[in-house]
């Protein structure tokens, strides 16, 4: 197997167990919107940044971003992994290890990243980055466009690139927190004249719960339906990360990393910051504030 740069790896990674969904992740690929190109990467990228840092990588580097499951891991080579994100239990071969510090993994030693506790998405660093082939500019897998490599399956071996820095040396363990409810502000518009002032009332005054069916394309919510103040269809128009599109049964939808670059259902706002959704559980109430236009 090659890496990135067409040589052989400087060591390999093999998955044991993908899990739910696990998929390659960095920071992403903005600016490629007019083109039709989300910018995908990390859901948590703090989180991501973190374990980077962990390890020694930049803050840029790949890593995996597992969802609800875990995953289970192999290096080749002795190497230094860092977990964090989602509270989860670690063991690395029999003994436990914690999340949110560098730890040191002997060659061949299985690493196990249990389901989360808390949260959705673990992310995990291992010294040196996942070198899988960038397209664009970024090595993230996108659900939506298909670019980037496929989520990750049973068997398969990552390559990884030559570690660059050292471990961070820490002493405490970070983790949390994760909410049961979500306050996110949003900003009105451009299509909230589309809705009617009870629409925008209930957005703005009620709660909302996080469905099952969301994904790292979108945050489904369920509640009080948002009637419309024009009908018809709308044509096809940009969409941007945080976009509250609301599809004909009323329930908002708020786009997140691989979000479609165009959409045609009206958009009632935006939310400034979503990154408290990556680690938003199918059933966390969310409730949306100004400020209003």
């Amino acid at each position: 197997m090659t890496g990135a740069t067409g040589v052989c790896p400087a060591g390999t990674v093999e998955v044991l167990r993908a899990g739910a969904l696990t998929t390659v992740q960095d920071l992403g690929r903005p600016g490629w919107a007019h083109l039709g190109v989300p910018r995908s990467g990390a859901l948590d990228p703090a989180a991501l940044r973190l374990a980077n840092r962990l390890v020694g990588n930049p803050e840029t580097a790949a890593g995996l971003e597992t969802t609800l499951a875990g995953c289970d891991l192999r290096l080749d080579r002795a190497g230094t992994v860092a977990v964090t994100g989602a509270q989860a239990r670690v063991r690395v071969g029999d003994r436990p290890a914690d999340v949110g510090r560098p730890i040191a993994v002997p060659a061949g030693t299985p690493v196990r990243i249990g389901p989360a506790l808390h949260g959705v998405r673990s992310y995990v660093a291992v010294a040196g980055g996942v070198a899988v082939e960038p397209v664009l500019g970024s090595r993230a897998t996108d659900l939506l466009s298909g670019l980037g490599p496929p989520p990750v399956r049973d068997g398969d071996r990552l390559p990884l690139g030559t570690p660059a820095g050292v471990p961070a040396g820490v002493d405490v363990t970070v983790g949390g927190p994760f909410p049961t409810e979500l306050r996110l502000a949003v900003r009105l518009g451009p299509r909230d004249d589309w809705f009617t002032p009870e629409a925008v009332r209930l957005l703005l005054s009620t709660p909302y719960t996080v469905s099952p069916d969301s994904n790292r394309i979108g945050a489904r919510l369920t509640g009080a339906a948002l009637p419309r103040a024009v009908a018809g269809e709308l044509p096809s128009e940009g969409l941007v990360l945080g976009a509250v599109q609301v599809p004909a049964d009323g329930q908002p939808l708020i786009f997140l990393a691989d979000h479609p670059t165009t959409g045609g259902y009206p958009v009632v706002g935006v939310v400034t910051d979503v990154t408290a959704l990556a680690q938003a559980r199918p059933g966390t109430t969310v409730r949306f504030y100004g400020p209003q236009r």
